[in-house]
């Protein structure tokens, strides 16, 4: 099992709605990820919008590839997209990338 973290930058004037909208991810998104492979999936939320996201798969560039191909992940992105901070306009899901892992204690 792969251990998958990543960071994102949230936008300041965002963070409220933001974490409104995470209080009630669309049941056929959570579905989606977990029919995917994105297990024990976090999102942690610092106050000046670091956006520290936690997922545990089998093989991340499938999971990711799997998500890809759902219409409900397209509709999530093009809504959640006004949320981030991103410099050439990247879909969050795209600019997911993983940080290397320096220690883990199982």
């Amino acid at each position: 099992m792969q251990r998958v973290c990543f960071v994102l930058k949230v936008r300041a004037d965002r963070l409220d709605e933001y974490r409104e909208r995470h209080a009630a991810v669309w049941p056929e998104m959570r579905d989606a990820l977990s029919a995917t492979g994105w297990h024990n999936y976090s999102l942690f939320l610092r106050e000046d919008g670091l956006l520290v996201g936690y997922l545990e798969t089998e093989d991340f560039a499938a999971a990711r590839a799997g998500m890809e191909a759902t219409e409900v992940n397209a509709r999530w992105q093009r809504e959640m997209a006004p949320f981030f901070e991103s410099a050439d306009g990247t879909l969050p899901d795209r600019a997911m990338t993983p940080l290397g892992e320096v220690f883990h204690l199982p």
